[in-house]
């Protein structure tokens, strides 16, 4: 496996990064997934504008241009194999003496970036779905950050694989959904689509707005707004969504059915319109 690190690329085996590193010290730092089909970073505009918002979020100056990006992962995608990858890039305030505060003066970040195969759900889980479990969301208010930090996303995570289940359903405030540990939750109701809204307390992802997209071109009725955690236990259906999971049902909540505890007409729906998105979007070159 190629990797890049600060400006170089190289083996995997051969990575170093000092100990001082405040993304290794404090967690400080951001990261970004970006999914490659056919050899094509998909909406890599959209995922480096996200990366943006992170970095501001944590008064981080962006270490490169939007065309040095781009540059750097078209290069790795060339040195890693694989039609299908998926590439992690982790920006961190760099190496500096142990302090809270910010380095003064600043130091430069460190830039990482590896890829892996793009795996996508085997064929057993698209017929008989997932479970999931729920859980106070009890993680700080700016979840829109993509941050480094992941401690609490992996507690509540490890939460489901305690459970044998693929996801924990974050609840706030005893009153509405959020998201999942690492995938957006959709909800549907009586034919409709129910997605929680782009704020402070979930990561924007862009499978989600695929989702949406794929809802507005095929008349899907949706609706984006808070969604009480009673809908959450009474919808019909609900749906998991991320860059590696693709779209998935979620049958069993809580040890109890989902809907009819099989999947449902809308994840039917939703997943075939997604396959043909994904054959004559993400693999279109232009």
């Amino acid at each position: 496996m190629s990797i890049y690190l600060n400006g170089q690329f190289m083996p995997i085996e051969d990575a170093k990064i000092s100990v001082l590193d405040r993304g290794f010290i404090f967690g400080d730092g951001v990261y970004e997934v970006i999914p490659v089909y056919s050899r094509r970073a998909f909406r890599l505009a959209e995922h480096l504008r996200r990366l943006q918002h992170s970095l501001d979020g944590i008064r981080l100056q962006n270490p490169h241009s939007e065309g040095e990006w781009t540059n750097i992962i078209n290069e790795l995608i060339t040195r890693n194999s694989g039609e299908d990858q998926y590439l992690y890039l982790h920006v961190t305030r760099g190496v500096a003496k142990r302090d809270h505060a910010f380095p003064s003066p600043p130091v430069k970040p460190t830039v990482f970036m590896m890829s892996n195969p793009l795996p996508t759900p085997p064929t057993e889980l698209l017929q008989s779905g997932v479970c999931a479990v729920t859980a106070q969301d009890n993680r700080w208010l700016r979840c829109d950050i993509k941050a480094i930090a992941l401690l609490p996303n992996v507690l509540l995570r490890q939460m489901a694989v305690d459970a044998g289940c693929a996801e924990t359903i974050l609840i706030r405030d005893n009153s509405f959904m959020t998201e999942g540990a690492a995938s957006n939750i959709f909800v549907a109701k009586s034919g409709k689509l129910l997605a929680p809204p782009k704020d402070n307390l979930m990561l924007p992802g862009i499978t989600y707005d695929v989702i949406l997209e794929i809802a507005v071109a095929n008349n899907i009725p949706y609706e984006v707004r808070r969604i009480a955690v009673a809908e959450v236990h009474a919808a019909d259906e609900l749906l998991l969504t991320s860059s590696t999971k693709e779209v998935l049902a979620i049958t069993q909540l809580d040890g109890k059915p989902v809907g009819t505890g099989k999947p449902g007409a809308m994840f039917a729906r939703l997943y075939a319109l997604y396959q043909d998105f994904k054959r004559d979007v993400m693999r279109k070159h232009v």
